[in-house]
């Protein structure tokens, strides 16, 4: 097993995104990641998921696995205990800046299609007309008319452009609303809005504190842009083969891909499971 330079751990928290990252893309996780998980909890470490999923859409995975311990869900918005199937944290989105927000991007960009991720522990994702989930097949989304969407408190809204990249859609979101709301690509066809300064770094600094760990303790995994607060905090990060170029840049190792069990790979080298 590889050692910190105190001869303890290399790490005490090994944190990993959802999509894209622990789950392949049949939305499962392998038997091997799941045996070095196992591993690096037995040495000692504590596994927390961090995903852009909120809590209801993480559940089914956690369900899957046998997950128990907290996650951190909703890009941070949610700190979450999944043995009780209780929020420890829920934070929500002013409605009246989300509607500032969505009317300054259209400004510039035309009409989106928008859906709504409701507030609490059992929050629907609610689709307005045009808008297509293009993430987690067997995922529940209710259909709704523009103007029910923000009938009830949020956590967070999705936006997307029949023309615009995801990339360009994102940068067009900061240019006209980015002083009102936060803004994430979290993966293919998943422009989020959320709450001013929200991020997985938030969501996984609350709960690390829970836990009694320290960033300089973490190992993070992930693919996509919202990783990149959280590989900041962490100690290090480690970015999956497919992950977006932005994420790629910022972090300390690129390994394989989520279908060829790249979190096992860089786990096992360093928790010395091989």
């Amino acid at each position: 097993m590889s050692t910190a330079p105190g001869g303890g751990l290399p790490y005490r928290l090994v944190a990993t995104d959802l999509d894209g990252t622990l789950l392949t893309s049949a939305e499962k996780v392998s038997a091997r990641t799941l045996d070095a998980l196992a591993g690096a909890v037995d040495a000692g470490a504590r596994h927390i998921v961090v995903t852009g999923r909120s809590a209801a859409w993480a559940r089914p995975v956690f369900d899957e696995i046998g997950y128990t311990g907290i996650a951190v869900c909703g890009q941070g918005a949610q700190v979450y205990d999944a043995g009780a199937h209780r929020l420890l944290t829920s934070l929500t989105l002013d409605r009246q800046v989300a509607a500032r927000a969505l009317a300054a991007i259209e400004e510039l960009t035309g009409p989106l299609a928008v859906a709504a991720n409701q507030d609490g522990l059992d929050g629907r994702v609610l689709a307005g007309p045009g808008f297509r989930l293009r993430i987690g097949t067997e995922l529940p989304v209710a259909h709704a008319a523009r103007d029910e969407l923000l009938v009830e408190p949020v956590a967070k809204l999705y936006v997307q452009h029949p023309e615009l990249s995801d990339d360009a859609l994102a940068a067009a979101a900061v240019q006209a609303a980015g002083g009102l709301v936060g803004v994430v690509m979290a993966g293919p066809g998943v422009v989020e809005l959320l709450p001013p300064g929200l991020s997985k770094a938030t969501g996984l600094a609350v709960a690390a504190m829970r836990l009694g760990v320290k960033r300089t303790e973490t190992i993070a995994f992930g693919d996509m842009p919202n990783d990149i607060p959280m590989f900041a905090w962490a100690s290090y990060g480690v970015a999956m083969a497919g992950a977006h170029e932005e994420l790629r840049a910022v972090a300390d190792e690129v390994t394989a891909g989520n279908d060829e069990d790249g979190v096992a790979v860089v786990l096992e080298r360093v928790f010395g499971l091989a």
